[in-house]
């Protein structure tokens, strides 16, 4: 459970920067289909018609060409693999590409006559030729789709209007990139574009159990965003049936499920995942815990700032979870548990140094005060009291907080 912990803790200080910039509950973010439209010179349309693998060419076969008066394949020589194309239709060409023309690819790809393909290409800078990315098999609603995008430079919400219609759409390739456009989104635009969303189809996704678990976080969070009460019922059903698992999005619909339920969701949560002694895998008390803090983050008051800190607070009777507690405490400068985590330094559960730390650190950032400030706030001055006490107590940890302490 702690090495859990401490991989959580890793991929959230790694995925912290980038929480802001992008969908919090998608998987990570990846180039788009309109993002390597944007950096390509040709973007074509074609159909295949013919392939060649490479063939090593034998010394009796080179032999005997000779002796009968064949030129060309020389002596231990390879015949490289090729695919030959017609171009049918073209978006972009800065080579000047028409169709009906030819486009030989120096790679082996096994088709049927008449298949489509989009192929990306870049002019390289010597010689002007053309570097072809690998062929992206389509088929015309794929190519469509991909068609009449919006330009990658376009405002998100215009973008992700025209994405929405198409995630879970039966063509894996355009499912995949529409959910990608929406994991690389702010949660802002996400949350602007609600009145878009198909609301009918998104509670099915998250009740539906075949739904691609790398989605159902977005899907929970967008249904936080249009849904009712019926919704929420369904949302609660799922957060607390019965499991054993690790359930990869359910973090997203608990987020979800707050936005839709407030004060009372929160406590839904308290009581099944986050108090000490509820049975419950440790990663669904770990995503109640990260619904808390999007609601810190993006709940835009709907939750109070003192009712997500009591709600964090909970969290401290949980040995397993106590240094990230008091890490999000410390930043969200919530002071009222100096004593209590004094009392709990280096007891039972607390003894590991990774909590040590924790709580030196809330105790550096609590005594700090800015420099126009003559006041001496109460936690300040216990602050200071509080550090010194763990200075004589504990130097060696207290030294290593100092030494890694980040304050914003």
């Amino acid at each position: 459970m702690r090495r859990f912990a401490l991989f959580l803790t890793i991929a959230a200080i790694v995925g912290g920067t980038s929480l802001t910039l992008a969908c919090p509950f998608c998987s990570a973010p990846s180039l788009t289909l309109s993002e390597q439209v944007d950096a390509s010179d040709e973007v074509v349309l074609v159909k295949w018609l013919s392939a060649r693998k490479a063939e090593a060419n034998s010394s009796s076969d080179s032999d005997q060409n000779a002796e009968i008066g064949i030129p060309g394949r020389a002596k231990g020589k390879t015949t490289p693999a090729k695919t030959v194309f017609e171009v049918a239709e073209t978006i972009r060409s800065k080579s000047g590409l028409k169709v009906g023309q030819k486009v030989e690819l120096p790679q082996y790809r096994e088709a049927e006559q008449g298949d489509l393909f989009v192929l990306l290409g870049t002019e390289t800078p010597v010689g002007k030729t053309v570097e072809w990315g690998t062929p992206l098999e389509v088929d015309e609603a794929s190519f469509g789709y991909l068609k009449y995008a919006p330009d990658a430079k376009a405002p998100t919400q215009q973008r992700l209007k025209y994405y929405v219609k198409y995630l879970e759409f039966p063509d894996e390739l355009v499912a995949n990139d529409a959910y990608a456009e929406f994991a690389n989104a702010p949660y802002e635009d996400i949350a602007a574009i609600q009145e878009s969303f198909p609301k009918e189809r998104i509670r099915n996704w998250v009740s539906n159990p075949e739904t691609n678990v790398t989605r159902l976080g977005l899907y929970g969070l967008m249904l936080g965003l249009c849904g009712d009460e019926s919704d929420a019922k369904l949302m609660k059903d799922k957060i607390t049936e019965e499991t054993k698992d690790f359930r990869l999005g359910i973090d997203g619909v608990m987020s979800g499920y707050l936005l839709l339920t407030t004060d009372d969701g929160l406590k839904v949560l308290e009581d099944t995942k986050l108090k000490a002694g509820v049975k419950c895998p440790f990663s669904e008390t770990y995503a109640a815990m990260q619904a808390v803090r999007f609601m810190w983050t993006y709940g835009d008051g709907v939750i109070s700032k003192d009712r997500l800190k009591e709600s964090m607070r909970v969290l401290l009777d949980r040995p397993e979870l106590a240094d990230l507690v008091i890490t999000d405490l410390a930043r969200w400068k919530d002071w009222s548990v100096q004593d209590r985590l004094m009392e709990l330094y280096g007891t039972e559960g607390y003894e590991i140094p990774a909590v040590k730390r924790a709580i030196v650190r809330y105790m550096l950032v609590s005594q700090k005060t800015s420099e126009e400030d003559d006041s001496q706030p109460e936690h300040v001055v216990k602050g200071k009291r509080y550090l010194d006490q763990l200075r004589e107590r504990d130097p060696g940890i207290v030294k290593q907080a100092e030494r890694f302490l980040i304050v914003k």
